[in-house]
């Protein structure tokens, strides 16, 4: 018999998952698991336990939200034999399920987790860290961790919403020397983005729409710090609509790319705090790990399946 290990996080979202819990545990056994439950104690649980996991597992599936999916991965990158993880998102935001198109439902999520297939995907390495979607700093990134887990379950949007407004009167700027592809780019940035996602936030024109997610190339978004009120505008305009705006802001692709800064600026990765930095190397891990995506999307997600 097959063997899986369902880590989830109690606490994530508005605890969607525990009135459907033994429907998914019966799911996966009639697919023919043998299923461990492990729900996750504290910080970084996930992350230790499947950095420790024995031998034998066949899957890892996860559910809760980007915080808890990114734990999964960083402990699978770890680990020596990697294998494939399924994502039943329960999370505010959900931002990597959205863009790979996982269900928000449930079951139907869990059924992918089970019996789709597995997509060899791109992993960001950070200096000694792991992300799997977004590494960023500046204008608004320290909310998603600053924000209460009860306020992000009552509020959800609206929480990450009005704790920004309070920061628009008050926007810190970083002076930055990047490096990328024997290009350098010195700068005074609010806010600055390496992604590998479709949608950020819950905002989907934020990056474009062309994104693959197995090509060994980040999506990079730069945002130069406005001089004025209606420089601040047409940013926020640009970004809305999907717009890249050159006067305000630098969007280019790349496999690697180096951040230094004179102090130390606090990063955030898929919405958890990353610590403080004054050096930051950005690489990408192409095809690093196989998340479980539904029957039929590999192609349309991967490099294969863009129109030449």
């Amino acid at each position: 018999m097959k063997k899986v290990l369902f880590i989830y996080n109690p606490n994530a979202g508005k605890g969607l998952l525990k009135p459907k819990l033994s429907d998914i545990v019966d799911f996966m056994v009639k697919a023919g698991y043998e299923v461990t439950v492990y729900p996750t104690q504290s910080y970084q649980d996930a992350y230790r336990k499947v950095l420790s996991m024995e031998e034998g597992f066949d899957r890892v599936i996860c559910s809760g939200g980007d915080g808890t999916l990114d734990e999964v991965v960083t402990g699978m990158m770890g680990r020596e034999k990697r294998i494939p993880i399924g994502y039943i998102p329960t999370g505010t935001t959900n931002d990597f399920a959205n863009s790979l198109h996982i269900s928000k439902d449930l079951l139907r999520a869990a059924n992918t987790a089970v019996n789709g297939e597995a997509f060899p995907c791109d992993i960001g390495r950070f200096n000694d860290d792991i992300f799997v979607y977004i590494a960023a700093f500046g204008l608004f990134t320290d909310v998603s961790y600053q924000t209460r887990q009860e306020m992000k379950n009552v509020l959800g949007h609206l929480a990450y919403l009005l704790e920004g407004v309070t920061r628009l009167f008050d926007i810190p700027s970083y002076h930055i020397k990047v490096t990328h592809d024997g290009e350098t780019i010195e700068d005074e940035f609010v806010f600055g983005m390496v992604t590998n996602s479709r949608s950020v936030g819950g905002f989907r024109n934020m990056i474009g729409k062309s994104v693959i997610f197995d090509d060994g190339e980040f999506e990079v978004t730069l945002i130069k710090t406005p001089k004025n009120p209606i420089a601040l505008q047409e940013i926020v305009a640009a970004l809305l609509g999907g717009q890249v705006d050159s006067k305000h802001m630098y969007a280019f692709r790349t496999g690697r790319i180096q951040f230094e800064s004179l102090e130390e600026i606090p990063w955030t990765l898929d919405g958890e705090f990353g610590g403080q930095h004054d050096f930051v190397d950005i690489e990408n891990c192409n095809k690093a790990l196989e998340i479980m995506v539904p029957e039929g999307m590999s192609t349309e997600l991967s490099v294969k399946g863009v129109k030449k």
